[in-house]
């Protein structure tokens, strides 16, 4: 299916897992030889642009219970400071990571750069074919990095006058990614495939094809500046799940490779730096039932009988897939009338014209809004006959096949276990983020299950899960759906956690372009799709934490960015202007919070709070802090809901 207009060139159509790739409608060349193209307009990325954010209106939102933070169910313990002050000690969750126990205090602004400098990877996890391309492609080494740099001073966002670049950056285990030529061949059959002819080490870019950017190195690379998203973006870095480490066995896998980001002045002056990460994973699971030999439950032999090229695994299974594929539509007249639409033509099937040369590209047939492909629409009998879309076409085929462990089929299996056969995955955990420990939740909690997202009449990589289904009147779900079999999203009405209506088209809503907050990107506070910032693990551990780093750095611990301090050298007093209508987080707001409440009451506080006004998730202190009120201090352990109980009886009480 055609990816729809908006009134500009619609932006990037995001890829996560394992199925497509982030690219814009603009200039990808497919294997029947066309070139789609986009209007150009004033959509176009800029090197620099002018404008500054503005704060965006919210809900209000007003709190006399809470000791400054976000909350947690408490049990308080007293005990004397020896100075007049009494400390009072609150234990949090047992259920959340505490880390080290250490109190954090903020920082006085003073000590603080005047300038934040905040990068993402727009989603959780980009997929790549692996190191060969000479048989088929799913997709390309194609990964999108995004910044936004904040002046404290103003509070806003800084849109003219400096440059942003990028580069390698070794990660705490010493794994550095810094080439990608050489680590596969695609290169050598890019043009084929994709119509491109970008240099060795160097991407495609579909959001703007003259510019194409460079895998990142130990050489730092120009950013440029969209003006429809505001943000500083490097589109389509050509980055491998390979680091630079070569062993006996190959080079060193390393899914979440770290890049180091830099905003500069016109005079060159570094105003800030900041490191965020590049995932990517080559974790497509196809091999476990399409390797010669392998389950033939799942994939029974193909005619020609099963390629068993044993020198490479990667073009077994490859082969073996083209083979099953031309077997499967050998009787089909639309089929045949494809591969004759193909340039050069595939009239004796895909897997011939794989030994012939040339490889082929899934997306040419079956439409692609996330490869901008809008598929072929061949001529049988008289009749116009659109061929699925890409999507469609593998959930519902795959949906019905067995599992090769369970042998149950994959549409029935209620957990990431069906999802993680194709998408990554058992070891690249693609949901890792914020969500993904919570019990009961899983893939099928907010797509539905392979039948639903397989559904002729979805609308790929547009039509997808948004915040408010699970998030909203105070309350977080486990489920978005109201039914899994038809991924039918639960509608409310509160908007306060809700993602911005008709990004990035008409009708459509998602999180990855939706701005919060003083027009800050929702990903920019939040991290990418799959991989929102988690507070569980203060500790690195390995290349799994790297997505901790950026936030830990920043504010001083893992999470999501909720330290006013990171925007603000002098953070303002505020009941309801903070994100989604926050009220102002640390002891500012212990001592005003009192008076706030008696003039325009607690009602709104439920919000995040709870109705019982105990505190919730959404009121969790994420690491140790302590506070003080009229005349006590209040240590507040990792893990506290901080509610109107925490510190005194109640929303009512002293």
């Amino acid at each position: 299916m055609h990816t729809p207009h908006a009134t500009r060139r619609l932006p990037r159509l995001g890829l996560a897992l394992a199925v497509a790739v982030p690219l814009v409608l603009g200039g990808l060349a497919f294997a029947d030889g066309s070139l789609l193209k986009s209007p150009q307009g004033k959509g176009e990325t800029e090197r620099n642009a002018s404008g500054t954010g503005t704060p965006a209106a919210t809900t209000p939102t007003r709190n006399r219970a809470s000791s400054g933070e976000d909350g947690g169910r408490v049990t308080p313990s007293s005990s004397s400071s020896g100075s007049g002050v009494t400390t009072v000690s609150i234990v949090g969750s047992p259920t959340v990571a505490t880390g080290s126990q250490t109190v954090v205090t903020s920082t006085a602004a003073a000590t603080l750069p005047r300038y934040t400098l905040l990068a993402w990877n727009d989603l959780g996890m980009h997929c790549v074919d692996g190191k060969d391309y000479s048989i088929m492609s799913i997709l390309p080494p194609y990964n999108n990095l995004h910044a936004q740099l904040i002046d404290r001073q103003s509070g806003k966002q800084v849109t003219s006058g400096v440059t942003l670049s990028y580069e390698s950056l070794r990660d705490p285990s010493g794994s550095i990614n810094t080439f990608s030529a050489g680590k596969t061949n695609f290169w050598q059959y890019v043009k084929a495939l994709y119509g491109g002819s970008p240099a060795p080490d160097r991407g495609l870019n579909l959001s703007n094809p003259a510019v194409s950017n460079p895998t990142p190195s130990s050489r730092p690379a120009a950013m440029s500046f969209n003006t429809v998203w505001r943000w500083y973006e490097a589109e389509g870095l050509p980055i491998l799940p390979y680091d630079d480490t070569l062993t006996t066995a190959g080079y060193t896998k390393n899914y979440y490779p770290m890049v180091k980001v830099v905003a500069k002045n016109s005079t060159g002056t570094v105003l800030a730096s900041t490191q965020t990460v590049l995932p990517v994973s080559d974790e497509m699971t196809c091999v476990g039932c399409h390797a010669s030999n392998s389950n033939r439950d799942a994939a029974r032999p193909p005619v020609r009988g099963w390629a068993n090229f044993t020198a490479n695994p990667e073009k077994d299974w490859k082969k073996n897939v083209l083979r099953l594929h031309d077997d499967k539509h050998a009787n089909d007249p639309v089929y045949q009338a494809a591969l004759l639409k193909l340039q050069p033509a595939a009239s004796g099937g895909l897997a011939l014209r794989a030994d012939q040369g040339t490889p082929t590209l899934c997306s040419s047939c079956h439409g692609s809004n996330a490869l901008n492909s809008p598929g072929f629409t061949v001529t049988v009998n008289g009749r116009a006959v659109k061929i699925s879309a890409f999507t469609s076409a593998m959930h519902t085929l795959h949906g019905k096949v067995k599992d090769p462990v369970k042998q149950v089929a994959l549409d029935t299996i209620g957990n990431r276990d069906s999802c993680y056969q194709c998408h990554p995955g058992a070891v690249t955990k693609c949901l890792r983020g914020a969500m993904s420990d919570t019990p009961n939740l899983d893939c099928q909690s907010c797509h539905g299950n392979m039948g639903a997202v397989g559904k002729s009449t979805r609308v790929g990589w547009l039509q997808q899960p948004n915040c408010q289904s699970c998030h909203h009147d105070g309350k977080r779900e486990t489920v978005a759906v109201t039914d899994v079999t038809t991924g039918a999203l639960r509608a409310v009405t509160d908007t306060r956690f809700a993602t911005e209506p008709n990004k990035p088209a008409t009708g459509y809503s998602l999180f990855r372009f939706s701005v919060g907050h003083g027009k800050n990107q929702c990903e920019a506070c939040h991290g990418s799709t799959h991989a929102e910032y988690s507070s569980k693990n203060q500790a690195w551990a390995s290349s799994h934490d790297n997505d901790l780093l950026q936030s830990k750095a920043i504010q001083g611990y893992a999470g999501t960015l909720t330290e006013c301090s990171v925007c603000h050298t002098s953070v303002p007093l505020t009941t309801n202007g903070g994100p989604h209508g926050l009220h102002t987080i640390g002891q500012a707001w212990v001592n005003a919070h009192g008076d706030r409440v008696e003039s325009s009451g607690a009602s709104a506080c439920k919000s995040c709070h709870g109705a019982d006004y105990r505190g919730t998730a959404l009121s969790q202190v994420k690491v140790a802090k302590t506070f003080s009120h009229d005349g006590r201090q209040y240590a507040l352990a990792a893990g506290t809901q901080v509610g109107c109980y925490t510190c005194h009886n109640g929303p009512k009480g002293d």
